[in-house]
């Protein structure tokens, strides 16, 4: 097992988003995150979105390595919205902490109204 296949799961995310940051300003020719982020927010969002309805696909009529796959792909364009929005992977592991022993059900009923 190699250093990089002990590395924890948010550990490889957290990588994979610093790596996602540093493509900001680069080469769209050359870089397909660049060439996201020369797009715009709503550009990713869009991807996302694709990305996102081909991971629930997946789910339903594909195999367990497509389904992962998929994820893959959604968990890549998920990055780069954040890293777009100015959205750091702890701010997202610190809500789902605090989170963490409440019901779905409670947790919903307490967000305010926007």
């Amino acid at each position: 097992m190699t250093e990089q296949d002990k590395k924890s799961g948010a550990e490889v995310l957290e990588e994979l988003y610093t790596l996602i940051k540093g493509r900001k300003g680069a080469d769209p020719e050359t870089s397909y995150t660049a060439k996201l982020f020369d797009a715009g927010r709503e550009k990713i969002a869009r991807k996302m979105a694709e990305e996102a309805i081909e991971t629930v696909l997946a789910s339903v009529n594909e195999t367990p390595e497509r389904l992962a796959s998929e994820s893959a792909d959604v968990l890549f364009h998920l990055l780069v919205l954040w890293a777009d929005a100015g959205v750091e992977p702890a701010d997202v592991w610190a809500e789902l902490a605090k989170r963490r022993g409440t019901s779905g059900i409670e947790e919903k009923r307490s967000r305010t109204p926007e």
